[in-house]
């Protein structure tokens, strides 16, 4: 999968790309042939904003917002409400059967 950063009008430190980075393949996972991911990093006086856009096939973008003060809170709002839309993805029942014989 294939992860873009933007910046816009920000300055970001590797730690913050490497959360992004970490976050978003652990939630591609979820999603069957994830192709790819848009992370976008702005800042606008005091708020600083992340927005995540995933792309899978035969699927619409899943997009996900967070806005704080800092980078690193904006992320963490980014990336609940992005696990919160992967949570209701539809799975097949060989794929939920695999999650219960695992537990």
């Amino acid at each position: 999968m294939q992860i873009l950063f933007q910046s816009h009008h920000a300055e970001v430190s590797e730690r913050i790309r490497e959360r992004a980075r970490t976050a978003v393949t652990k939630l591609s996972a979820r999603l069957a042939r994830a192709v790819n991911a848009v992370v976008r990093f702005e800042s606008d006086g005091p708020t600083r904003r992340v927005e995540i856009v995933l792309h899978a096939p035969r699927r619409p973008a899943m997009v996900a917002e967070g806005s704080a003060r800092f980078f690193g809170p904006a992320l963490t709002y980014a990336i609940d409400r992005l696990d919160a839309q992967t949570r209701q993805v539809k799975r097949t029942p060989k794929t939920r059967g695999r999650k219960i014989t695992r537990a």
